[in-house]
């Protein structure tokens, strides 16, 4: 599948938002620790990855009911679904340098409708590769890779799931206002789009 920027800028996607936001003491103390612990850009970009797919709780699989949208929250609160999670991965990339976007997956959900999933690309050598830090569990395995995707899942088209190609620089305005909206993970889960 060929990613699709959703602007030629390459710069939106270092850019810190109200989200992303990469400028806030609790991301640049993340990612100063990080970084610290490493050798070069790559392995950065996986301890960042690795830190947010297991030391930052997937809200559902963990029962908390809190919604977290900003990266700093997240980290701050250490939880959130795989958006929010998506949200921090890319505000931590984003903080070394790293160019990082937001993509999506429509997947089918545990009542037999869809869903909308989060991901994050990083880009390294002139390509982008996606990245599922969701969190792993049984029947989960996702991994950091730049030769070959690992993500949580593989969409079936059969059952109407599918991958997006557009590469976002910030979160698409549905998955947002959904987050913004939900008092709880409960309501969130009621009102996350289906479809992009």
């Amino acid at each position: 599948m060929e990613l699709i920027q959703n602007t030629p800028d390459l710069s939106a996607y270092l850019a810190a938002d109200e989200v992303i936001d990469h400028h806030h003491p609790v991301v640049r103390a993340t990612a100063a620790r990080l970084a610290a612990e490493v050798g070069d850009s790559y392995e950065y970009a996986r301890a960042a990855y690795e830190f947010v797919r297991d030391a930052i709780a997937h809200s559902q699989d963990s029962g908390d009911l809190r919604v977290t949208w900003r990266a700093s929250d997240v980290l701050t609160l250490g939880t959130g679904i795989c958006h929010a999670k998506s949200h921090a991965l890319a505000a931590l990339l984003r903080a070394e340098d790293i160019p990082a976007a937001l993509c999506y997956q429509r997947l089918t959900d545990d009542e037999g409708g869809h869903v909308v999933h989060g991901l994050v690309a990083v880009r390294f050598d002139g390509a982008w590769h996606r990245q599922d830090a969701r969190g792993n569990k049984p029947g989960v395995d996702a991994r950091f890779s730049l030769d070959g995707e690992r993500l949580a899942w593989v969409p079936d088209p059969a059952s109407g799931e599918t991958d997006h190609p557009v590469l976002y620089a910030a979160p698409h305005p549905a998955v947002l206002a959904a987050l913004r909206a939900a008092p709880d993970r409960r309501h969130l889960g009621r009102t996350l789009p289906a479809t992009l």
